[in-house]
């Protein structure tokens, strides 16, 4: 237990220092690919939020999602990619190769859909390779390109919200 406390207390120091370092830049390409890190403790509708991407245009094989569990059971099959707090290491790495190929995919959009922070969640945020990264309001304000203050219970309002300022900024 000490040794978890330690071990997250280290990550976060370090993702912490190197977010200091972040450069954003602006880009002017649409949104075709879309790539989607939510954390599952806290939000289910992980169905209704890419159908909603789908209905604003989106291809479905343009989106690709990666969720965050707190907890893993023995049995349990997931249809989709998914990463731990364990998948960390001291250093503020993942060697997991799912997360590895989803952090290095080129995506038009990130979605950052947490409104808590956890390191692994805001590590794997911050290492991705996308270009233009939404998220909360209620995270660190250098994670993201565009903030939206709702809270995460209320998928539709972000989704509305967000491709509301997309077209005004010409993203769609």
């Amino acid at each position: 237990m000490f040794l978890n406390y330690f071990k997250d207390f280290s990550t976060k120091k370090i993702v912490k220092n190197s977010l200091s370092n972040v450069k954003h830049f602006a880009t002017e390409k649409s949104i075709k690919k879309v790539g989607i890190i939510f954390d599952e403790s806290y939000f289910k509708e992980r169905e209704g939020m890419v159908e909603s991407l789908i209905q604003n245009g989106i291809a479905e094989s343009d989106i690709k999602v990666l969720v965050f569990k707190d907890k893993i059971k023995k049995n349990e099959i997931f249809d989709y990619p998914i990463f731990i707090q364990n998948d960390l290491s001291w250093r503020g790495t993942i060697d997991k190769k799912n997360v590895k190929d989803f952090v290095n995919e080129p995506f038009d959009l990130l979605i950052n859909y947490y409104d808590t922070e956890k390191v692994a969640l805001i590590l794997v945020s911050h290492l991705s390779k996308a270009s233009f990264k939404v998220g909360f309001a209620s995270i660190d304000k250098r994670l993201n390109h565009f903030m939206i203050d709702t809270n995460a219970e209320n998928y539709k309002v972000f989704m509305n919200e967000l491709f509301k300022y997309l077209k005004i900024l010409n993203k769609l």
